[in-house]
């Protein structure tokens, strides 16, 4: 994958998420990383008091979406209209969920994106990452956003490295993206759009989009139907 391939214009669809118009003035989705938990609270003091409550100083959840009592919200974070969120989602703050989206049971979020439709739905952890329009993780799988030296995260492009300048960066997901069950997302992972992850995969790199990771050193192009 290439330098440009990796761009918020490339990855997503901004009008799939109500932080498009602030998306959209970024080039790398990591560049927003930082500045997710200011985005939300901006967008949360805008939201129309007739369709959101507001849960303690900076949770607001749209009237149409269940809290279970076993669920742990805490803010900055807003879920969008008809989001289903099921028991033992653990929420950390700086956290957008999408309309229609799923933060599944015992899934952590933590500085994180999700457009609409996305689907973390059983025991995964995003952290420091954006998933795209209606993109999935499979049971189990998580990102990982810290590396074990602790050294600051680049991204290792087809055309030369970009060094990110961040501790904390999991991984960056286009639209329609499946995640196989168990897979890790390693520090600095990208995957381009309408791309699938192979189950139990531990990815290190960048994935084209409308490609299939198979394995390491092994990505293939989908064939066209």
């Amino acid at each position: 994958m290439k330098k440009e391939q990796m761009t918020i214009k490339e990855l997503y669809d901004t009008t799939k998420t109500i932080a498009g118009k602030y998306l959209d003035g970024y080039t790398y989705p990591w560049e927003v990383f930082p500045h997710i938990g200011e985005i939300v609270k901006e967008l949360g003091s805008k939201l129309p008091e007739e369709e959101y409550n507001r849960l303690g100083e900076d949770v607001w959840v749209h009237k149409s979406v269940t809290v279970p009592p076993t669920a742990t919200l805490k803010g900055p974070a807003i879920f969008c209209q008809n989001v289903e969120i099921r028991p033992g989602a653990f929420v950390r703050g700086n956290v957008l969920v999408g309309e229609g989206a799923v933060v599944g049971n015992s899934t952590e979020l933590k500085n994180v994106i999700l457009f609409d439709g996305v689907q973390v739905p059983h025991y995964n952890y995003v952290g420091d990452s954006i998933l795209g329009y209606k993109s999935h993780m499979g049971a189990s799988s998580l990102t990982s956003n810290v590396k074990s030296d602790k050294t600051l995260v680049k991204v290792h492009g087809e055309d030369g490295d970009i060094e990110t300048g961040l501790k904390k960066f999991g991984a960056a997901i286009g639209d329609f993206v499946e995640v196989g069950c168990g897979s890790v997302l390693n520090p600095g992972t990208v995957v381009g759009s309408h791309s699938n992850i192979y189950p139990l995969s531990s990815v290190r790199e960048c994935v084209n989009k409308n490609s299939i990771y198979k394995k390491d050193g092994v990505i293939v192009e989908k064939e066209e139907r």
